[in-house]
């Protein structure tokens, strides 16, 4: 086997590869000889089929199998003796393409090598942490939405007309073709109006009904009612109105404060304002992470693999041409051009992303099964109803837990460089910190 240099240009490399047809037959032969025990053909004992035979009724198949053994083996050993780590997927392809069974197979192999990536001194990276505390105007408003969404409902003056937002009490009755049907009744039954609780159309028809009116609801149940006897029917509720009360928001005291699992009015700001400060300190870490990026940019440099820089541009700009084009939801859309300035932030991202990968790795950072289950659980809440198939999704799909585990692996290294790094704390006011914020979507 040969393996000859043919381009050797920045991270740019070519090789010849040659696969002697000696080398192949006896590699044939030797795959031959390994299966021979365990063939059973009619006429022989299990084991003893010739090997002529065997050749004869296997060969073909078996020597496809040598040609890709030997090129993949020979590769193998290119990439081990050499150190080069390939961008990414190499392309091979065979060059005596008029081969025939006794020729030495030719390939031609070419990819980009991953470049040397330097050393970082950590130490001498600085970074400022935004330090925000919970002020207690910050508290009070929290406190308040809180009571907004542990709202009451008391009675409006006698008369009124019940509006969206408000809370009808009733008695009803409902009845499919004049026969009431189960589940269908209910007495005293509170109904906030504007809640989509009850069949579409139901609600709407409350609006403006008084205490002491009985109202007639005609709706039709949805073709996908879980109740088939039901499903796509037309029904008629006999409702009794029986109170209309209006939304009032709740008292801020100690009974709140235990409907949100606080024992008291104090343990709730307490709970608010630890929120408040984890919250804060996401956000501060977000802008001193891109602190961290911006210095490591400045500090390293180093060749990029243009196949890399020209897929990250790419997709730069394909998720660019999507959020100027909202409505157009598929792929069906004109070919899309990378620009400089794409290709300028494809250079940055790729140059930090082959250099968090490096300081990962000798730090061998690593992402715990129990850090993905988290990830995976985390993104499989926003699919309500269908979790399971979700995670098994995940499960089944390696380029989805690549997905999932890049993010975690990146903030685990930068953790790391963190911990090397000059950090210094500066208290800010919230203000500051949502300007800091505001500033990295701008950039």
């Amino acid at each position: 086997m040969q393996v000859t240099e043919t381009l050797n240009e920045g991270l740019k490399r070519g090789y010849a590869i040659k696969v002697t047809a000696a080398e192949l037959e006896a590699r044939v032969n030797e795959k031959l000889a390994e299966a021979q025990p365990e063939v059973e053909m009619k006429g022989f004992r299990k084991g003893k089929v010739p090997m002529a035979l065997l050749k004869k009724q296997f060969g073909q198949r078996v020597m496809g199998e040598a040609m890709q053994e030997s090129i993949d083996g020979a590769m193998n050993e290119h990439f081990d003796k050499s150190g080069d780590r390939p961008a990414m997927q190499p392309e091979v392809k065979m060059t005596n393409e008029d081969w025939k069974e006794g020729d030495d197979v030719e390939v031609e192999m070419s990819y980009e090598a991953l470049p040397a990536i330097p050393e970082v001194d950590f130490s001498a990276i600085k970074l400022e942490k935004m330090v925000v505390k919970a002020e207690d105007e910050a508290v009070n408003e929290a406190l308040a939405n809180l009571a907004e969404t542990a709202q009451d409902f008391k009675a409006r003056k006698k008369g009124s007309k019940a509006k969206d937002g408000d809370q009808v009490v009733m008695d009803f009755v409902g009845k499919v073709d004049g026969e009431a049907f189960d589940g269908g009744s209910a007495e005293d039954y509170p109904l906030t109006l504007g809640s989509n609780s009850f069949i579409p159309g139901f609600e709407e028809q409350l609006v403006g009904v008084k205490a002491g009116e009985e109202k007639v609801v005609t709706v039709s149940f949805p073709e996908d009612y879980q109740a088939e006897n039901l499903a796509g029917k037309e029904a008629q509720f006999d409702c009794t109105i029986k109170e209309v009360k209006g939304p009032v928001a709740a008292e801020i005291n100690d009974e709140l404060a235990t409907k949100f699992g606080a024992e008291d009015l104090e343990g709730l700001k307490a709970q608010i304002s630890e929120r408040l400060e984890a919250e804060y300190a996401g956000a501060a870490r977000a802008v001193m992470k891109r602190g961290l990026l911006d210095a490591l940019d400045d500090m390293v440099d180093f060749d990029l693999p243009p196949a890399l820089v020209d897929a990250e541009a790419g997709q730069i700009a394909h998720q660019l041409w999507h959020e100027d084009n909202p409505d157009v939801e598929g792929h069906d859309h004109p070919d899309i051009e990378a620009t400089d300035e794409h290709k300028k932030l494809a250079s940055r991202r790729v140059r930090l992303g082959l250099l968090l990968a490096e300081i990962g790795q000798k730090a061998e950072v690593q992402v715990s099964d129990a850090e993905m289950t988290q990830a995976i659980m985390a993104q499989a809440r926003q699919y309500p109803g269908q979790e399971r198939q979700f995670f098994e999704f995940v499960q089944q799909n390696q380029q989805m837990q690549q997905q999932l585990r890049a993010p975690l692996f990146e903030d685990k290294v930068v953790d790391h460089i963190f911990e090397g790094a000059e950090v210094s704390e500066k208290e800010v006011s919230k203000d500051d910190l949502q300007k800091a914020v505001e500033a990295l979507d701008d950039a």
